[in-house]
């Protein structure tokens, strides 16, 4: 074959390579996860759901592609509400989750953990409630956990100490408690310790690099109504006394008036 015929022949080659074709685990785990969803701003464009990649170009605002695949949802801003679908575990080449600064309820679900190619968690400035899901720890490539403000609740999971890659970790301003651990407020060797602003802002937590366990004392509303309570009790009994004597010294003057008039009637 001659020289001048590779021109022709490469033309020939790129227009016969088929186009990446939509992967039905994403198509999946994004339709669940919009459903799941209400936008009463109208932020978002309308989701494409049968083919939300071309190649490497998203077909919907806020989904970032590569090699066909989704590999970015960023959704932060946008007053979204609802729930995080589980279904969420389908876009098994998701590396990047950001939802933060929305108005998302309900837990974090636990098929998180499917997402074994996630970097990056930010569910920060949100409703979410109940705890930490300790299987976190089975996405190893975690490198940034941000669950600030929100309302979890429970321990920190231990496990997430085990996650090598993490450097950046903030459960700040939530309804957490029991210790910090040791693995995580307290690191050895190169991995990365965090410091105060990690965890403050849940009255429940104690331990390294928070200050020891708050003694469970009575608060100053209990002392005082328990002052009030002990002199009002001092002030019925002493009252209670005071009658009993001076009924006992009322009875103990009748009597002797009244031997006093028996001794001045005259015998018969």
């Amino acid at each position: 074959m001659s020289i001048s015929h590779l021109p022709l022949l490469l033309m020939l080659t790129c227009t016969f390579i088929p186009k990446s074709s939509p992967h039905p685990q994403d198509e999946s785990c994004l339709t669940h996860f919009f459903q799941s969803l209400t936008d009463p701003n109208n932020n978002l464009t309308r989701p494409v759901f049968t083919n939300p990649c071309s190649d490497s170009t998203s077909n919907t605002a806020g989904i970032t592609c590569n090699n066909g695949r989704v590999y970015k949802l960023s959704l932060q801003n946008l007053n979204l509400k609802g729930t995080i679908s589980p279904f969420i575990s389908n876009c098994t080449n998701l590396q990047s989750l950001d939802l933060s600064n929305n108005t998302l309820f309900g837990k974090i679900p636990d098929e998180l953990q499917y997402l074994v190619n996630l970097a990056v968690l930010n569910l920060s400035s949100n409703q979410l409630s109940d705890t930490i899901p300790p299987s976190l720890s089975m996405c190893s490539y975690l490198n940034i956990i941000d669950l600030h403000f929100n309302s979890l609740s429970g321990p920190i999971p231990p496990q997430l100490g085990g996650l090598v890659r993490l450097t950046i970790f903030d459960v700040s301003d939530n309804k957490l408690s029991g210790p910090v651990p040791e693995s995580l407020g307290n690191r050895t060797g190169n991995l990365r310790r965090f410091n105060v602003s990690s965890f403050d802002g849940n009255k429940g937590l104690y331990g390294y690099p928070l200050g020891p366990m708050k003694s469970k004392g009575l608060s100053v509303l209990a002392i005082v109504a328990i002052g009030l309570g002990s002199g009002l009790l001092s002030l019925v009994l002493s009252f209670t006394v005071v009658c009993v004597w001076l009924r006992s010294v009322e009875k103990k003057r009748g009597v002797e008036e009244e031997g006093k008039v028996q001794n001045m009637m005259p015998d018969y």
